[in-house]
């Protein structure tokens, strides 16, 4: 099958086959963003290349593990043969390494270990037994090409990339997989057969996020309202259950990264840990901080330090599209979602609400987050500046005002871009009382922060800004929803 969006991977991909020396690479990603997809589907179709595959089972045994190992070595060298499981890793691959010692030298193999993290049962040393192999056999063979893979990105990430033993930079590339932006969702349906327009595919967006396997279940001759309805809210649609069956297959004990996540989903300026564990009653220990961790590497939640806040600590929010809508609109209606005998009906429903325009409102900001680069392109700012989010709160029995920054970049040539993000179906009109609030956030943030920086001032707004005497005047750039579909 072809693979679509993914033009910078295959070229990782193909440096990497291509290489004349023994590469080891490490693959991650969020769950079900199609790292398997993408790694069998381009290694199957290289001529010359033989293509070894085995898979990590979830909750598999040690026996189990082993048995699928060996049949994969089976049906892919030695022609569908049924092969004596040996009692440990060590006897299995030294069955791989036998056949692969058999091919003619000038065959190149590439050893593709799914799920990894899954195959490493307790006890069974299989990571030592890679290790042996790797340095023993591998590492000097140019025929061989590794590529460890796993959703527990944070396993990988500890196990293999930051490996302190014999493993220690081992690891030649990083491949980290992750959702497809617009541009590569409109690809990624257009090959589907769906012509929807941006703005139908940004709504969609906003709620299934940019992960394959969820865009897989659109529908041709439906509007993306209609096909949320569908795969949201109905009882046969994927992801009314999807967020608690994901967290499950990643995380032990994962009704507690539910609760996190939930409380996350409540702050869409984001949390601190203190405010967590305050809220949720946890412990403040390490076994909190890995379990942000472990959501940060999933691609779940960001961990960030607001503009000028570094005291305060690290700030964490949620990022990926379906959880924040899951616990938004999904979770509070499963009960009632669960009794309807019909197609749900439920999404349109809300959509003629005003909880529906506000919840567009904040899903754009963090549409606006995930494609900063493209923002930026546009703004003429460059790579190097870092972006953050800024707060100002009013002190209590004050008459000053406060203040709030949805998005700045922080430049590297004496100058602060603040940027205002709008979702509006028509173009956004600035009268005379939005602009006084601009000048006043301006004056608040110069004041606040004490920065002698030139201070620039930019509109993100879906549908543009309407010409007038107040935008020629306030706004230094104009970003639309057309902009973030760029390359």
């Amino acid at each position: 099958m072809q693979v679509i969006g993914r033009m910078c991977e295959i070229e990782i991909l193909k440096r990497f086959f291509c290489s004349q020396r023994s590469e080891f690479m490490a693959v991650y990603g969020r769950r079900r963003v199609g790292k398997t997809f993408l790694i069998k589907n381009y290694f199957q179709a290289v001529p010359g290349c033989v293509f070894f595959s085995a898979t990590g089972v979830q909750k598999g045994s040690f026996a189990t593990q082993r048995r699928n190992f060996c049949r994969r070595i089976g049906e892919v060298f030695y022609q569908q043969l049924s092969l004596v499981v040996p009692k440990d890793w060590y006897g299995v691959f030294e069955l791989l390494q036998k056949a692969i010692a058999a091919l003619p030298k000038q065959t190149r193999v590439v050893i593709f270990l799914d799920e990894f993290p899954w195959m490493v049962t307790p006890r069974s040393e299989l990571l030592q037994v890679l290790e042996y192999y790797w340095n023993e056999y591998w590492g000097n063979n140019a025929q061989v090409k590794l590529i460890v893979c796993g959703s527990l990105a944070s396993w990988i990430i500890k196990n293999l990339v930051n490996n302190t033993g014999g493993l220690y930079q081992r690891v030649t590339h990083r491949l980290k997989v992750e959702p497809f932006n617009l541009l590569q969702t409109k690809l990624f349906l257009k090959h589907k057969g769906l012509s929807l327009t941006d703005k139908q595919i940004a709504t969609l967006y906003m709620s299934v996020g940019g992960i394959p396997l969820y865009l897989e279940q659109a529908e041709k001759g439906l509007t993306a309202d209609q096909l949320i309805d569908k795969i949201c809210f109905s009882q046969s649609g994927l992801l009314l259950n999807e967020l608690h069956e994901l967290f499950k297959s990643l995380f032990q004990q994962s009704a507690i990264y539910v609760q996190i996540t939930r409380e996350m989903a409540k702050h869409r300026e984001g949390i601190s840990k203190t405010d967590l564990v305050q809220r949720l009653k946890l412990s403040a220990g390490g076994r909190l901080t890995e379990r942000l961790n472990e959501l940060v590497e999933a691609g779940f939640v960001i961990a960030f330090v607001p503009y000028q806040h570094s005291t305060r600590g690290e700030f964490f929010k949620i990022i990926d599209e379906y959880v924040l809508f899951y616990f938004h609109w999904i979770e509070p209606n499963l009960s009632a979602i669960r009794t309807f005998e019909k197609p749900s009906g439920f999404w349109l429903e809300q959509t003629k609400l005003g909880a529906y325009h506000a919840w567009k409102g904040y899903a754009f900001e963090s549409l606006c987050y995930k494609h900063l680069p493209q923002i930026m392109q546009k703004l003429n700012v460059k790579s190097t500046s870092f972006p953050y989010s800024w707060r100002y709160v009013a002190k209590k029995h004050q008459a000053e005002q406060g203040a709030q920054i949805d998005l700045l970049f922080d430049r590297t040539d004496d100058a602060i871009t603040l940027c205002e993000i709008k979702y509006c179906a028509d173009p956004f009109v600035i009268d005379k009382v939005y602009a006084n609030n601009i000048v006043n956030k301006k004056e608040i943030f110069r004041k606040e922060t004490k920065t002698k920086k030139q201070l620039f001032f930019a509109m993100i707004s879906a549908n543009s800004v309407k010409r007038n005497m107040y935008s020629e005047e306030l706004l230094d750039g104009v970003v639309t929803l057309e902009d973030l579909f760029a390359r």
